[in-house]
């Protein structure tokens, strides 16, 4: 794990991402929006402001310390919870699938995920695996 490229990564989307972060209310009014939350009853891990805070959110806060296993679990929520449909509605105007998506592209360079379902260990039935 490479603390430096996330670092780096982070300061690149400061000014736009401490603006979204500092104005989710987690009120969650973004959860009706998505599909998942909705095909999951209602599950609070599939809520998009559960998704960003939990990956993106988490990163900023430790400014990019983490463990694998966290890189692990926040890949986890980015890939299995979310299919970056871009359905997700904040009525405080947070951009919520950019969000998303450049928790992607740090958990990315950190080789700590690929390409949602199958890169994160989930058999392939195609395979009958």
């Amino acid at each position: 794990m490479n603390t430096a490229v996330i670092q780096d990564m982070l300061q690149q989307h400061k000014k736009r991402m401490k603006l979204n972060l500092a104005a989710c209310a987690g009120c969650s009014l973004c959860a009706e929006s998505c599909f998942l939350f909705e095909l999951h009853d209602h599950d609070p891990r599939y809520m998009p402001s559960f998704k960003v805070l939990n990956s993106l959110g988490k990163l900023y806060r430790t400014h990019g310390r983490s463990t694998q296993e966290q890189l692990q679990g926040m890949a986890e929520i980015v890939w299995r919870t979310c299919v970056l449909c871009g359905r997700c509605y904040c009525p405080f105007g947070i951009d919520i699938p950019n969000m998303i998506a450049l928790a992607r592209d740090i958990l990315r360079a950190q080789g700590s995920a690929g390409v949602y379902p199958h890169s994160i260990g989930e058999p392939d039935d195609a395979q009958g695996e």
